[in-house]
């Protein structure tokens, strides 16, 4: 696994302890692509040997215009990390930094799968009654309705391989269930997931509907889409938080019967025990990890880039987008 080690707000040092538990605890191979002084810094300081580094002096910072800035910093370590996968020193890439510069540089070195116009990230949502994707989570915020109609097709190939699923249910994300609801872009958008065969869709869903049971894929544009993701997530903070707050007030014999239950629920809407999100519809192996990423996030993000390396995603994903599948 390639890593952007200078990616996200608490890199290096949450990337590089993150790498050394992906090694210690799941068996995986990690290349540091990020300033090399800085990197053995970190391992020095955490004492658990070493990792390869791969140097790349420079960074793109996340307030950086991402697609523009890859294009003139070739030894930025989001670029690096794209160029180990392309040269096959590395199955995937994962990075916690700008994800408009993860998705050009994904997108610049490795191309784009047949038949796709726009990547987007794929968010497994907490499973409030059962796991579901949302796609775009925030690579294209400005969107056409033949977008939206991708995503519904990267969606549901993704959510085939890794939910087993052999038929998924698509919605798509707007103001109200009626198929005449939604600004232009969403009705249009309804119009060509209805007619498009590949799919199993099942019309508008609204905000409300994230957390029921159906749909297995749920599509919008990534404006709207990061949004939705942003708000579940502080929803989800405030609720275990609460919980916790309330809690403590209990004596520890109280409290024993439902830590389990508040612990397993607390690990379903962590964002760290997650994992990072597929950059679906480039030709290679993307994820990307939260910005707030810890070490913790970081492990989990190599997990499930692993995971899809194993599942062989980009290929899997080429053979159901195929025509007559």
């Amino acid at each position: 696994m390639a890593l952007d080690a200078m990616g996200g707000d608490n890199a290096p040092e949450a990337t590089v302890r993150g790498a050394l538990d992906a090694r210690d605890e799941l068996g995986l191979e990690v290349l540091l692509v990020g300033d090399e002084s800085a990197l053995r810094g970190v391992l020095a300081r955490e004492g658990r040997g070493e990792l390869e580094i791969v140097h790349a002096p420079d960074r793109v910072e996340m307030h950086e215009e991402g697609a523009w800035a890859v294009r003139d910093r070739g030894e930025s370590s989001v670029v690096k990390a794209a160029e180990e996968v392309r040269e096959g020193k590395a199955q995937a890439m994962v990075s916690a930094g700008n994800t408009g510069a993860a998705m050009a540089a994904a997108f610049f070195s490795w191309g784009r799968i047949k038949g796709v116009k726009r990547p987007a990230v794929a968010v497994v949502l907490p499973p409030a009654q059962a796991p579901k994707l949302l796609l775009d989570a925030g690579a294209n915020a400005d969107c056409r309705p033949e977008h939206l109609r991708e995503f519904a097709l990267l969606g549901s190939a993704y959510a085939s391989l890794r939910f087993g699923l052999d038929r998924p249910r698509v919605g798509l994300l707007n103001i109200g269930e009626e198929d005449s609801k939604g600004n232009e872009l969403a009705r249009e958008a309804h119009r060509l997931l209805r007619s498009e065969s590949r799919i199993r869709f099942v019309g508008n869903l609204e905000g409300r509907d994230l957390a029921s049971d159906k749909a297995d894929v749920v599509v919008t544009d990534g404006f709207t889409g990061n949004v939705a993701l942003k708000v579940i997530e502080g929803v989800a903070s405030m609720i275990t938080g609460r919980l916790l707050e309330n809690l403590s007030s209990l004596a520890e014999e109280e409290l024993k019967p439902v830590l389990p239950a508040l612990m397993s629920l607390r690990g379903e809407l962590d964002y760290r025990v997650v994992g990072g999100a597929p950059l679906l519809g480039v030709r290679g192996i993307c994820i990307i990890a939260h910005g707030r990423s810890d070490a913790a996030a970081i492990k989990n993000s190599l997990r499930v880039a692993a995971e899809a390396v194993r599942s062989r995603l980009v290929e899997n994903t080429e053979g159901l987008l195929a025509p007559g599948n």
